[in-house]
């Protein structure tokens, strides 16, 4: 009798093949060429729009719209990809509001404006080159657009600046273009400006070097000035409402629609929902009564919805326990409940009473749906994929607590995904691989919504273990700052804990285990690596290699982000040497493949060039492949075809297979 677990064990309909061969329904076509990228789902009045991007048209990132009778249609000529390069990683590139359009253009940095169902007929508000704009919100009334402004065009960092448009209330393709405002500049960053429902009082967000927006940001009001004709022109004396005691992470302020203002702060030890006080600056936060857990995100993108206020007075919010996500509503009187929805932010109400949300469940494809808060899911738009699988094809996560040290608790915290087919099984006396996969940031999160770059692998007969490091958020303030100043240790540690855990389990294969990560989590991976022989080899994508290089040439939102993760630079040189992958390369021995972007700005490829060549010298098989036109994460379909066919036939070599023509 085998001793797999029964979850491996072959059914009747199933065949079994050594793992990494297995027939899969998730295949290169789909991944790199037909599944689109959902995104940054909003809504006007009935009408719901959404980004999209499209490998097949090399990664363009498109704004589509969906209304009842005239169904799906995309909302901008096709010469348009929207997005934008602020803080590089973006965010917020559109808005609409009243059945108007801005964006943000993202080969140009351009930011135009279109009256909805005016294909083709944008009027450009800024055509300066070096200028960028994110962050884009209207006035309630949409007379007013509001948009965070980096200004790339003196030497040195690019500067901050929250902007304002006027926009007439009549708005067409041959009204003049609104006058850009400057309101307010100083501060190393701003986002999240948001206006009160009479249109007197401006809020928004800012912080300085060398926090980031997870460790300390500001709440900071003004009224908002106006001429005689209604155009804004500037603010008045502002204030600080909370944020300039002891450090707090404040994020996503919103106003009620009879004038109370509402911002998440961890200032308790996770981030919550709370109450300010406008009239006092400084006042202290009022606890909104919420359900136990933690309610915020990481702020590495503009325009992230992890509440909405409801006209009744309730409140939804995605509530982050122990790792898992839920979408909780809560009543006036503080009655919560759990939802059906799964959604990646939080829904948003139509006018006529029901909501929309991109939809990432566990076990289905992510679409962008239309549903209610009693029924969930009524219509869906718009699929990543036309692609039905069944039950037995999805990998679901299973949360796992492990100890971090020898004889501990279990506190550590990870979400294993086993093989899953409906069409192959284990074969008997075989034991599936794992890839230990690191997320980036490392200031984030895995999650358990489904994902493709799990099921590729689940589906192929390879075993996952997404790891939730310390350091990422969703756990609150003290785990997320178990990495303060060990960046590179604690979280390598963890990834070891968790393997060495699964190892005694007999749910994977302990001599065939590969770690795998992007950006900062490829940074894990090399370290990993240098550090514990569990690992037969790793792949990084686009990964940190100098700290040194990386304190010295990276973009300015991350210009200070190592002051808190390793120590403060320069002062702090050595302990940057000690733990970049560089100096620890003469350690590694188990084979390594760099995948890297060319016109990469985040992690330059410099870095992956270096690594290469410290890893040949000392003898360790190496391959490193470089990307034209791909930057911090890649996009176009050739990409992503290459990506995922050398990173199998790289799994083949180190664990035993031959990979399928198919793959």
């Amino acid at each position: 009798m085998s001793d797999l677990p029964k979850a491996l064990l072959k059914k009747a309909h199933q065949k079994p093949l050594p793992c990494g061969t297995w027939p899969s329904p998730v295949t290169v076509d789909l991944v790199a060429g037909k599944a689109l990228a959902l995104s940054e789902v909003s809504v006007d009045g009935t009408s719901v729009y959404w980004l999209e991007r499209r490998p097949s048209e090399k990664g363009r990132t498109v704004l589509c719209c969906w209304q009842d009778e005239q169904g799906i249609s995309d909302a901008l000529g096709a010469s348009y990809d929207v997005g934008t390069r602020v803080h590089e990683y973006g965010g917020a590139p559109y808005a609409v509001c009243k059945n108007v359009i801005a964006f943000s253009e993202k080969r140009t940095d351009f930011l135009w404006l279109q009256p909805a169902g005016c294909v083709g007929e944008a009027i450009c508000l800024s055509r300066c080159d070096g200028l960028r704009y994110a962050d884009l919100r209207f006035s309630s009334d949409g007379t007013v657009l509001f948009a965070v402004r980096e200004d790339h065009r003196a030497e040195g960092e690019p500067k901050a600046a929250l902007v304002a448009f006027s926009v007439s209330d009549n708005f067409t393709p041959d009204s003049a273009p609104p006058v850009e405002v400057v309101l307010r500049e100083g501060p190393d960053f701003l986002s999240s400006p948001s206006l009160s429902p009479d249109g007197r009082f401006l809020v928004w967000i800012e912080w300085h070097h060398p926090d980031m927006p997870w460790d300390a940001t500001q709440l900071c009001y003004a009224s908002l000035l106006r001429d005689e004709n209604g155009y804004v022109t500037g603010l008045g004396d502002e204030k600080i409402l909370a944020g300039n005691g002891a450090p707090e992470s404040l994020l996503e302020p919103c106003w009620t629609k009879d004038g109370r203002l509402y911002v998440l702060s961890d200032r308790e030890g996770a981030w919550t929902l709370w109450e300010a006080e406008t009239r006092v600056a400084q006042t202290l936060l009022t606890r909104c009564p919420v359900p136990e857990g933690e309610i915020g995100q990481p702020a590495w993108v503009f325009g992230q919805r992890s509440y909405q206020l409801l006209p009744d007075g309730g409140v939804l919010a995605l509530v982050v326990q122990n790792g898992s996500s839920r979408c909780v509503f809560i009543a006036p009187d503080g009655q919560s409940r759990t939802v059906s929805a799964s959604p990646e932010q939080c829904p948003l109400m139509l006018s006529d009473g029901r909501y929309a949300w991109l939809e990432v469940a566990s076990d289905a494809l992510p679409a962008v749906v239309v549903g209610t808060i009693a029924k969930g899911v009524q219509h869906r738009l718009r699929c990543a994929a036309s692609l039905t699988l069944a039950p037995e094809d999805i990998s679901v996560a299973q949360t796992v607590r492990f100890p971090l040290e020898a004889g501990g608790e279990p506190v550590g915290h990870a979400f294993f995904y086993p093989p899953a087919s409906s069409q192959a099984s284990v074969p008997e006396g075989e034991r599936p691989p794992m890839i230990v996969l690191v997320h980036g940031g490392p200031t984030a999160r895995a999650q358990e919504g489904f994902s493709f770059k799990i099921q590729w692998w689940t589906s192929r007969g390879f075993a996952v273990l997404d790891v939730n490091y310390g350091g990422s958020t969703g756990f609150g303030r003290s785990w997320r700052e178990r990495l303060k100043g060990a960046w590179g240790v604690v979280d390598v540690a963890d990834c070891i804990a968790a393997c060495q855990f699964m190892c005694t389990t007999g749910k994977i294969d302990p001599d065939r285990i590969s770690i795998r990560g992007s950006s900062a989590g490829g940074m894990t991976v090399l370290v990993a690596l240098a550090t514990s022989s569990l690992f037969a080899g790793g792949v990084s994508l686009y990964g940190v290699t100098d700290l040194r290089a990386l304190a010295a040439e990276t973009h300015k939102f991350e210009a200070r982000y190592l002051d808190g993760l390793i120590g403060p630079w320069p002062e702090a040189e050595s302990a940057y040497i000690e733990r970049s992958p560089l100096t620890v390369a003469a350690k590694i021995r188990s084979p390594v493949l760099l995948l890297q972007g060319a016109e990469d700005k985040v992690v330059p490829p410099a870095q992956a060039y270096a690594m290469e060549a410290a890893l040949k010298e000392a003898g360790t098989p190496c391959f490193l492949h470089e990307f034209p036109g791909e930057g911090h994460g890649f996009r176009q379909e050739s990409t992503l075809r290459i990506a995922l066919a050398e990173e199998v036939a790289f799994y083949g070599r180190i664990f035993g297979f031959t990979p399928p023509s198919h793959s």
